[in-house]
């Protein structure tokens, strides 16, 4: 629970005060570098990132499973293309050409609407996490807060505001104020190379005519949704251990506050 008084950190008394409001008559808010008591990113309030973390985990997870399908479907479309790139005709081959059309359809249908569910989970909980790491440090985020949304979909700049916004939260939810970035690193590195693998396979194979120039198309989209599954397990240990980290450090209550 939620201190009544300041709205910033964990109730520790039966009266539902944090240990910093049962000693004072109000929360102490902390100073600026320039002395001035207003927050550089506007007022800021924890809230639990549990409900939302796990949400998110769950929709990565299922974002996985479709891009699972995804690669049975490619796998299938690859092996049917070469038949025909092979100069093999006849009924049995066509029904499986019409099977791995049937498979790639709906494997796009599931990741797409897989996607789009996780992106908004995602961004929602991204938001949550970025306001309650400025309780914990005001002043180590170079970036608004608008751009946990817009950082994402902004050509050029997407491809690594998203990840120094992440690093700030980070480094602010960490117990000792920073902490390694291997891990938001691997997943970021592996975020942005499945990004470019999608766009190069789309192109080959929207360019695509004969079997043969289908086949190589679907080898890339196979590639870009195998990276994409490595991306989304990683994402999936970003979202859960930072949600434990903004946890556990809201319940250690008042913390000096890194300038």
């Amino acid at each position: 629970m939620i201190c009544q008084r300041c709205q910033q950190f964990a109730a520790s008394t039966p009266e539902g005060l944090c240990s910093l409001c049962v000693n004072a008559p109000a929360p102490a808010p902390a100073p600026t570098p320039a002395g001035t008591m207003t927050p550089p990113h506007g007022p800021a309030w924890l809230r639990s990132p549990v409900g939302l973390g796990k949400a998110a985990a769950v929709l990565l997870g299922v974002v996985v499973a479709t891009d699972l399908f995804a690669v049975w479907a490619d796998i299938t479309m690859y092996d049917v293309t070469g038949s025909l790139a092979d100069g093999e005709v006849g009924d049995a081959v066509q029904r499986r050409a019409d099977h791995a059309d049937s498979l790639y359809s709906a494997a796009g249908i599931a990741q797409s609407t897989a996607l789009l569910a996780t992106i908004v989970v995602y961004l929602i909980w991204f938001h949550r996490v970025r306001i309650n790491a400025e309780v914990f440090n005001p002043f180590g985020h170079s970036k608004g807060r608008g751009w946990t949304g817009w950082g994402w979909f902004v050509p050029v700049v997407n491809l690594w505001f998203p990840r120094r916004i992440m690093l700030d939260i980070w480094d602010a939810s960490s117990p000792l104020g920073r902490a390694r970035h291997g891990l938001v690193d691997a997943w970021w590195t592996l975020w942005v190379i499945a990004l470019l693998a999608n766009r190069a396979g789309f192109m080959a194979y929207r360019k695509a005519e004969t079997a043969g120039e289908i086949q190589h198309a679907t080898g890339q989209v196979m590639l870009a949704d195998v990276i994409h599954i490595a991306a989304a397990v990683l994402a999936i240990l970003v979202v859960l251990r930072l949600t434990r980290m903004q946890n556990e450090k809201a319940h250690q209550g008042p913390v000096p506050v890194g300038v």
